[in-house]
C-alpha cells in the first residue's frame, strides 16, 4: 500500500473506501514519528562533538530501522484484515441460519482486525522510548524533531488504541476481550506518559 504515491494514499483513505483506514494511517503516522528520530540520529553520526555517543546512535539506528519497516508493514497488515471484517459486516442476515453464520464469520474476523491494531500500539510504545534516547543523545540542532517524532508516535498509539476498542466492543469472546484490552491500556498508560515527558523536555531545550 505504501508503494503508492502520498497523494494517492491520502484520496485513497478520504474516500468510501474501507481501506486504508484509521489503524493504516496510524501506523503510517507512527511510522514518520520514528523516520523523525532516524534523521537526528543520522544528523549526529560522524560530528566531533558526539564522538562519545556515536557508537550508540548507530545501535539505535538498527532499531529504529526495524521498527519503521515493521510499522509500513502494519499499513498494509491492517487492510488485509480489516477487508474481511468490512465483508462480514455486509453478509445476509434474513434467515437465522444467514445470522448465525454472519455472527461467526464476523466473531472470526474481529479477533485479526484487532490484534493488527494491538502490534501497531506496541511498535509506537517502542518508537517512544527510542526517541527518549535520542533526545538524550542525538544532536541539539534537530532535538525539535525528536519532539516532532515523539507526537507522532504518541498520536499513533492512540489512534490504533481506537480501532483495537471498536473492534473489541462487540467481541463475544469476553475473555478474549478482557485480556486485549488490558494489555492495550496498560501500553497506552506507559506510552502516553513517556511521550509526554519526552516531549516537555524537548520543550525545555527550546525556550
Amino acid at each position: 500500500m505504501l508503494e503508492k504515491s502520498c497523494n494517492v494514499f491520502i484520496e485513497e483513505l478520504s474516500s468510501k473506501s474501507p481501506v486504508p483506514g484509521g489503524g493504516g494511517a496510524s501506523a503510517y503516522v507512527g511510522a514518520l514519528g520514528m523516520a523523525l528520530g532516524s534523521m537526528v540520529g543520522n544528523l549526529t553520526v560522524g560530528k566531533k562533538k558526539y564522538k562519545d555517543v556515536e557508537q550508540d546512535i548507530i545501535e539505535l539506528l538498527k532499531r529504529t530501522k526495524e521498527i519503521i519497516n515493521q510499522l509500513k508493514a502494519l499499513v498494509k497488515k491492517d487492510a488485509e484484515v480489516f477487508y474481511p471484517l468490512s465483508q462480514a459486516y455486509g453478509l445476509p442476515s434474513l434467515t437465522e441460519e444467514e445470522k448465525q453464520h454472519k455472527e461467526s464469520v464476523l466473531q472470526e474476523a474481529l479477533v485479526e482486525a484487532s490484534m493488527v491494531p494491538l502490534e501497531i500500539v506496541k511498535n509506537c510504545l517502542e518508537a517512544i522510548r527510542l526517541h527518549e534516547e535520542y533526545a538524550k543523545k542525538g544532536t541539539r540542532i534537530a532535538i525539535s524533531d525528536v519532539g516532532v517524532g515523539v507526537a507522532f508516535c504518541k498520536a499513533a498509539l492512540q489512534g490504533a488504541k481506537l480501532n483495537v476498542l471498536i473492534n473489541t466492543k462487540i467481541m463475544k469472546d469476553l475473555e478474549l476481550k478482557k485480556k486485549i484490552e488490558s494489555e492495550l491500556y496498560e501500553i497506552e498508560r506507559v506510552g502516553v506518559a513517556k511521550a509526554d515527558q519526552i516531549f516537555q523536555e524537548v520543550e525545555k531545550m527550546l525556550v
